[in-house]
């Protein structure tokens, strides 16, 4: 990526380390390579069974808050289900220049849920159909401006990098603890000694699976302790065999469902503002992610991811699907098992598409309690957070203003975990960006690092970070 002079480490950084050299001429890279069909099978299930929670939680909350039966709620899950296996599809898979190709699952983005319900609120098949209107113009206006947005790349240095990362991590980290206790705030067991203790067993055998076992069995260990997790919550009474008995066999999301899409601008401006957060979120993650895999993600890498996703949130409205965007849990999946074939997750994104089709098949993996879940999550998400520290250890933190960069962005991004009413006497719209601490911690880095780093500097004076693009810059050691 061609760089201008005014911003002297605009390149993503490349550490070299095994993970980052590029592949040599006759041998892919692991991104590209495909694994035996067992190992691609069992792999991509473990990915599945990861975010499966997180792609069925927003219409299980939509469905019933616009006035959906528990039936219709059902077919809004498969529907949303079947749209992440085709978003995931054009993410690994890609074509022509949609798709980031990089191991990144693509699901129903959880930013779009608050405005969503305020959008569809009590007007049943119209509220659904609103929504769906909304949605289709914000994934075109998305797709539209991915080519300029992809340009922010530059604004993220390792100091910025870095602090995203970490905070994608550490923003998620409550995910995992609101499922290890039971995920229902509402429910009498919430937060019971059984619930905790099923989280702690999964993560205590996730552990010791992955001390214990070499090989293509440890780059299982997370859906391995899953299931082990799961069958020990059946004696215990916290699994639920109820989806399986109310499941139907087949089933297909017919277009448009619930009517054709209508089109409401205080609709449309809600959910444009959703897709800009999703795509800075999405930046994000292929940071992460390419660094991660040893492909750090240029320009049109992100361009290409970026087109996956709002090209996948227009489509998604078709099958009644909601909008699309990244999993960040499932980059701390790749984090931990070292399995970066693009491949696997295309894998993954296939099972979801049969699971979409056979609701029966769905049912088997919701069997998994979200203790269960949650046990195996704090290792997911704390495996991101961890890849965030080894990024900003490469950022120079004790020149400059780095460190003081890293302390304000991190404190601002963490405001909507530690304070989550911090914010309640803004506007509505407003909180749609406030409430997410990864957008609002990127923003601030990225403001903090142009005032120290960039702004006012003399063209001979050196920035405060090593110019990490420079072959000279010294190569930190990885830590996976």
């Amino acid at each position: 990526m061609a760089a201008t002079p005014r911003f002297r480490n605009d390149a993503v950084a490349a550490p070299a380390d095994p993970l980052t050299e590029p592949a040599s001429a006759d041998r892919k890279h692991p991104v590209d390579e495909t694994l035996p069909p067992l190992k691609m099978f069992t792999s991509g299930l473990q990915h599945v069974a990861a975010m499966y929670a997180g792609v069925v939680a927003p219409p299980m909350i939509v469905g019933p808050a616009v006035g959906l039966s528990a039936k219709e709620t059902a077919f809004l899950m498969g529907a949303s289900l079947f749209t992440a296996g085709l978003a995931t599809l054009l993410q690994t898979l890609g074509i022509w220049r949609i798709g980031a190709r990089l191991p990144f699952v693509n699901g129903v983005s959880f930013a779009g849920v608050t405005p969503m319900v305020a959008i569809g609120k009590d007007r049943g098949h119209d509220g659904i159909a609103v929504i769906f209107g909304a949605i289709i113009v914000a994934g075109l206006l998305g797709f539209l401006l991915a080519p300029y947005f992809c340009k922010l790349v530059r604004f993220f240095p390792p100091v910025v990098t870095g602090t995203v990362i970490t905070l994608i991590g550490v923003s998620l980290l409550p995910v995992a603890f609101n499922w290890s206790q039971g995920g229902n705030a509402r429910a009498d067991d919430y937060g019971s000694t059984t619930n905790i203790t099923m989280a702690a067993v999964t993560l205590v055998i996730v552990l010791a699976l992955r001390k214990l076992l070499r090989g293509f069995l440890q780059q299982i260990a997370i859906l391995l302790g899953l299931v082990a997790g799961t069958l020990i919550a059946i004696p215990v009474g916290i699994t639920d065999f109820g989806a399986i008995k109310d499941a139907d066999l087949v089933g297909f999301p017919t277009p448009f469902h619930f009517g054709a899409p209508q089109f409401e601008v205080a609709a449309i401006v809600s959910m444009c503002i959703v897709m800009l957060v999703c795509m800075t979120e999405s930046t994000a993650d292929m940071l992460a992610l390419g660094r991660i895999v040893g492909r750090p993600a240029d320009e049109r890498t992100i361009e290409g991811g970026l087109r996956a996703d709002t090209l996948g949130s227009a489509i998604s409205p078709l099958f009644n699907g909601f909008m699309c965007s990244a999993f960040a849990q499932n980059i701390g999946l790749v984090a931990m098992t070292k399995v970066r074939s693009r491949f696997v997750v295309a894998a993954g994104g296939g099972i979801l598409i049969v699971l979409g089709l056979v609701p029966v098949a769905a049912s088997v993996i919701a069997l998994v309690p979200l203790p269960v879940l949650g046990g195996a999550g704090i290792v997911l998400f704390g495996s991101v957070a961890a890849s965030g520290i080894q990024t900003l250890a490469t950022a120079a933190l004790e020149k400059g203003e780095n460190a003081l960069i890293v302390a304000a962005a991190v404190g601002v991004g963490l405001i909507p975990i530690a304070a989550p009413d911090f914010y309640h006497a803004f506007p509505k719209d407003l909180l749609v960006v406030l409430d997410s601490g990864i957008s609002t911690g990127c923003v601030v880095a990225i403001l903090l690092n142009l005032a120290f780093n960039h702004l006012g500097r003399k063209p001979d004076q050196e920035p405060s970070e090593p110019q990490t693009s420079s072959p000279a810059a010294p190569a930190p050691v990885a830590a996976h």
